[in-house]
């Protein structure tokens, strides 16, 4: 990120993609705003929330609408895609990246697309957007700047597959131990997984509104070709929600095979409570029978009167046992 430069604060990176290219142009990060902007072929800019300064730069270098702006500038944690004025703008989920790791914590892409330019700017380092960045410097496959943002989406599809087959894997680990012999409870890591699933699940629904419903505008409203990516990208998206939402579902019912287990274990617990209880009701009333302070008690004189009131305390055990199996408790 370009720290220092007053002329482009805040800086990803920067590509210019020109007409009938195979390849893009990465624009230096001490260029000026006017080496920016002139030239042939259309830009991505990539900016860093992080940066105090970026909102006034898109003021600086852009002409788009005060919505616009505000989406480009926002911390929305909220997937939109809005239609307007020949361009397209909003929020995209991702999956934020750490310097040495990926990581399952959800981060936010703001976009705006038009004919010219597409600005994309987020506030963490996202694991999609960095994908996209490695493929346009291999091949630079992208005539306009909506197919960039077809490959962004695409991009994070093919990272929402894999964290779900990386969900999966934890999901069928801990299942394996949940129906095993020790049947343990693994409440606390199942937790976490559902509630990603869950997040994702909504997200992506969300999304798939949003595209559906802009995919409907008329095709002179949006920038050309917009209408066939908006169908392609529900489509792929689509499958994926299948996915996530089957892992929903596995989570979802482990979880109740989980409270059915520590149920079962609790009233199995409550059961020997209550058997100990009523072996031990008679002993306790025959002790406290015995322990009265009052005259005349029964084997109060004699040499054994110990030994026959132990003896009447086992009688009173044999016949609170019998009593129990006739009833069926037993």
């Amino acid at each position: 990120m370009n720290l220092i430069s007053s002329e482009i604060p805040g800086l990803v990176w920067a590509y210019r993609f020109l007409p009938g290219e195979s390849r893009c142009l990465r624009i230096a990060t001490d260029s000026s705003i006017d080496a920016l902007m002139e030239g042939d072929g259309w830009v991505w800019l990539h900016l860093a929330l992080s940066d105090a300064r970026t909102p006034a730069l898109i003021e600086r270098i852009t002409s788009l609408p005060p919505s616009a702006l505000s989406t480009l500038t926002s911390h929305d944690t909220q997937a939109a895609v809005t239609v307007a004025d020949d361009m397209i703008y909003g929020t995209l989920v991702d999956f934020e990246r750490s310097f040495d790791a990926e990581t399952k914590t959800i981060g936010w892409l703001h976009f705006a697309v038009t004919d010219k330019i597409i600005i994309t700017t987020r506030l963490h380092p996202l694991r999609s957007i960095d994908r996209v960045k490695v493929a346009v410097e291999k091949n630079a496959r992208c005539a306009r700047p909506i197919d960039l943002f077809e490959m962004m989406v695409v991009e994070f599809q093919r990272t929402l597959i894999s964290l779900v087959l990386e969900l999966t894997e934890d999901l069928n680990v801990i299942e394996d131990d949940v129906y095993g012999e020790a049947g343990h409870n693994h409440q606390p890591r199942l937790a976490p997984l559902r509630r990603t699933a869950v997040r994702l699940h909504r997200h992506l629904r969300t999304l798939l509104a949003l595209l559906r419903r802009a995919g409907t505008s008329e095709e002179d409203e949006v920038p050309p070709g917009f209408i066939d990516v908006a169908e392609r990208l529900s489509d792929r998206l689509e499958s994926v929600d299948r996915d996530v939402f089957a892992l929903q579902e596995s989570a979802r019912l482990l979880h109740e095979e989980i409270d059915s287990k520590l149920s079962s274990e609790t009233n199995r617990h409550l059961y020997i409570l209550s058997l100990m209880t009523a072996f031990l009701l008679p002993p306790t009333l025959v002790t406290g029978f015995f322990g009265m302070n009052t005259s005349s008690l029964p084997f109060a004189d004699g040499v054994h009167g110990t030994l026959l009131a132990g003896l009447f305390i086992l009688f009173s055990m044999g016949l609170a046992w019998t009593i129990l199996r006739r009833i069926g408790i037993l």
